[in-house]
């Protein structure tokens, strides 16, 4: 948030732009994108590209080397009805679980709960229990087809299902989809179960659940706060038990927050992971698809079922998927770099800082070597995705914008009128900077083989409101892998988390590292951070 009235001539710039794009700007949009600090971000990226030599190179698609291919790990016999898909799984395929069984009581879970934490916007209980009966014919016919066959799942609200309205949280669309996204295909070929669609803010464009369309999505461990944005009811869905696992996207952090806030795992994978095709868009260069889960496990799991080249999305890379072998490795010889410059400590408070000592402490006594490391390129990154986003967001509704403004709720409007006032040249200075940057960046994994960082710099907030986009719009810009883990809790038992982060293509680094991370909060249960050391006065 920006307390400062932004120079008069960005909000000349503004009027510019918007008047050449034949966009109206009524004064209460335009007192509103100034209260709300949102011109805040084209000064800090003409800032962060000031330096930039103007004949730079943009960034190229080409996020690194591809990883080696890994087996996967063999898995033991559970408790009935288990948490996990990992340890659910052999129970379905020997038939000792049946997936209409599991389906009924993920259907009783939402009738139970949803009225209060507001996590479906669509539940298809006629449909998913038909696909759960064959399901529970088939595996009794030994037609198998892996860990998902049977499982209930949920998708965000972007992504199009054959014979669904996908709404991406407006009132803007209301056209029932004829085809399926390509990760709602990998689904079925998978044998999951699609329970329905999930909330979102609307056109995913914050990082809080905030919608007036349809209302924010409650927090499950605490439903006064936020579930976080932008795939809000997929965090909320799958950290109540509503479902096993959820599919969402992530631009500046919209799966990553909402695990976070809400205590479960959620995983942005290397861009070009995962087809985005039938997926509604809200910047082309920096969304990514992919699981949030209730355990590491689980999110490798679903992540190998959607990974994978599509010839209908370009951004797509012909890249192996499989990791869960590689969650057995530990971190011991593993190298984890500890992010100084900037300090984390001017970026997060007390509660994140004190979780993320202890969880690098407990991966120190497991093996892990850590090393102090540079990313003086974190706080640039954030304003050059900020531009691009603005930049792609506004191309995509720029005809709406112009034609029926009043359609969109006073937030999404005013975030994608106040991207006007970016400069002509900023979209191509953004990409130049966005290359140098990322060559720059990746300088850090010269010495470290995964970095460990906060995932929020703050717990959960009030419900309806944003979170922070500090530790996890940077990698949106870069395209790098991350996971984030539970790590925590406060007092009053909000989660707390951290993020771990790979080179492109590391996947099986970063989940290694969070599985460890996992397993460490597990088997050792420990104090929260308020009562272990204090509240700061």
């Amino acid at each position: 948030m920006n307390d400062h009235r932004p120079p008069d001539v960005l909000i000349d710039r503004l009027r510019a732009n918007l008047q050449a794009s034949g966009i109206a700007l009524s004064d209460v949009d335009l007192e509103g994108i100034v209260a709300s600090g949102m011109l805040g971000n084209v000064v800090e990226f003409e800032a962060a590209v000031a330096g930039v030599p103007l004949d730079a190179v943009p960034e190229i698609a080409d996020p690194g080397p591809v990883e080696p291919p890994a087996a996967v790990a063999s898995r033991g016999e559970p408790e009935p009805i288990p948490d996990s898909i990992a340890d659910l799984a052999p129970r379905m395929r020997s038939g000792a679980i049946s997936p209409v069984e599991l389906f009924d009581q993920a259907l009783a879970r939402i009738e139970a709960r949803d009225r209060e934490i507001n996590a479906f916007q669509l539940v298809c209980a006629d449909r998913a229990r038909l696909a759960a009966q064959r399901a529970e014919v088939a595996i009794r016919a030994r037609d198998w087809r892996g860990p998902l066959h049977g499982i209930p799942v949920a998708i965000k609200d972007l992504f199009a299902m054959a014979g669904t309205v996908t709404t991406a949280g407006s009132r803007l669309r209301n056209q029932e989809d004829r085809l399926d996204s390509a990760v709602v295909e990998r689904l079925q070929q998978a044998g999951a179960v699609i329970v329905g669609k999930t909330r979102m803010p609307e056109f995913a464009y914050s990082p809080g659940s905030n919608n007036p369309n349809f209302g924010p999505t409650a927090n499950p461990r605490d439903l006064t706060r936020d579930a976080g944005g932008s795939s809000s009811g997929s965090g909320a869905a799958v950290a109540d038990g509503m479902v096993w696992a959820a599919l969402g996207t992530d631009t500046g952090g919209s799966i990553r927050i909402p695990a976070a806030n809400c205590g479960v795992v959620g995983i942005k994978p290397t861009h070009g992971r995962v087809s985005l095709h039938g997926a509604v868009p809200l910047a082309w260069s920096l969304d990514h698809g992919g699981p949030i889960a209730r355990t590491v496990a689980d999110a490798a799991l679903v992540l190998e079922a959607i990974a994978g080249p599509d010839p209908r999305d370009p951004r797509t890379q012909r890249t192996p998927k499989t990791w869960s072998a590689s969650l057995a490795g530990g971190v011991r010889g593993l190298k984890l770099g500890v992010m100084v410059d900037p300090p984390v400590e001017s970026l997060a408070g007390d509660l994140a800082i004190r979780v993320w000592r202890r969880t690098l402490a407990d991966l120190e006594r497991a093996g892990a070597a850590l090393r102090e490391v540079a990313l003086r390129e974190l706080l640039a990154l954030r304003a050059v995705n900020y531009a691009i986003l603005a930049a792609e967001a506004g191309a995509y509704h720029e005809a709406d914008l112009r034609s029926q403004p009043e359609a969109y709720g006073d937030f999404c409007r005013q975030r994608l009128l106040a991207g006007f006032a970016y400069g002509p040249q900023s979209y191509a200075r953004a990409r130049q900077a966005r290359a140098d940057l990322a060559r720059r960046a990746l300088l850090v994994f010269d010495g470290v083989d995964a970095l460990v960082l906060p995932a929020m710099p703050e717990p959960a907030p009030a419900l309806g409101q944003r979170s922070s986009v500090v530790f996890t719009s940077p990698f949106n810009a870069l395209g790098w892998p991350a996971v984030v883990v539970p790590a925590g809790e406060s007092s009053s038992g909000l989660p707390l988390a951290v993020q771990v982060v790979a080179r492109p293509w590391g996947e099986s680094t970063a989940l290694r590292v969070a599985q460890a991370v996992e397993q460490s909060r597990i088997a050792t249960p420990r104090p929260s951070p308020e009562s272990a050391a204090g509240r700061r006065s």
